[in-house]
């Protein structure tokens, strides 16, 4: 029998990834937020609207979303981890026009045309099969419905989420191996050529993809070491060799400390702001 289409980010993402990203949903709600906002102001949702969250994880952009479509309008957010969904739901009781689902925007029944609009900070990256994933969603979009989204530039570009690793990288026995471009994963969608082909491919028209920069963090020094420390491949590598951790910690707290400010650790996201039309 063949493998489920994603099933090695079903995998991850109900295992240690999503209990990881649960635990810590309030820092990382800080960091995400600013971005998020630039990608609802994107999309634009209007009060009585049905709007699909993909990837929502612990529902920060889909509390958002309820927030500007009302209660006469609707959301439903989608998610393949169990962990960050538990959370989403707690964080949304008593807001009738929000609900989640455990499903995968790539093969899910979605009802056709069913959504004014689609929006995703950060989730649509992960698709095994991204032109299949799209096309499934731009079915569940009326005619002429919108798409949002937000997604990181290079790593290069984004210190936010690479200077932790980089400091740590002396400290490390070798480095992690980069990533094949356009595997799914953060950085999947670098390239703004591939992501005008996929959507094109699955059916979308007018799209648009403007870069995005804004200084981020998750608050003072030590809670931004903390997340280092637990989230992404520096923290896998902890996880397993936690004797490193001492010489680690050391350099990525004077790399973080030189961007302290009294507002807290801020360093600079590139994101792409994506949008279309079904």
């Amino acid at each position: 029998m063949s493998e489920a289409p994603n099933a090695g980010q079903v995998a991850y993402w109900n295992e240690t990834a999503g209990r990881t990203w649960a635990d810590a949903q309030a820092p990382l709600d800080r960091q995400l937020a600013p971005l998020g906002a630039r990608g609802i102001a994107e999309l634009a949702p209007t009060k009585g609207e049905r709007i699909l969250d993909i990837g929502c994880g612990a529902g920060a952009s889909s509390l958002a979303l309820a927030e500007a479509v009302g209660p006469s309008g609707e959301v439903l957010g989608l998610d393949i981890s169990g962990p960050l969904l538990a959370l989403a739901r707690r964080r949304g009781e008593g807001r009738p026009q929000l609900r989640f689902e455990q499903a995968d925007a790539q093969t899910a029944a979605l009802p056709p045309a069913g959504f004014d609009g689609a929006f995703s900070r950060f989730g649509v990256m992960f698709f095994a099969d991204p032109t299949a994933a799209f096309a499934n969603i731009r079915k569940a979009l009326k005619p002429g419905g919108r798409l949002a989204f937000v997604c990181w530039r290079r790593p290069d570009e984004s210190p936010i989420m690479t200077l932790p690793m980089q400091a740590a990288l002396p400290h490390l026995p070798e480095p992690p191996p980069p990533p094949t471009p356009g595997a799914p994963g953060p950085f999947a969608f670098a390239d703004p050529e591939r992501v005008q082909a996929i959507l094109t491919s699955a059916g979308f028209g007018d799209v648009a993809i403007t870069p995005y920069d804004e200084k981020v963090g998750a608050g003072d020094l030590a809670t931004v070491l903390d997340l280092a420390f637990r989230i992404g491949p520096l923290g896998a590598i902890l996880r397993d060799r936690p004797e490193l951790r001492p010489q680690v910690e050391a350099a990525v707290r004077a790399a973080l400390a030189e961007h302290e400010a009294p507002d807290g650790v801020k360093l600079n996201a590139a994101v792409w702001i994506v949008a279309a039309r079904a």
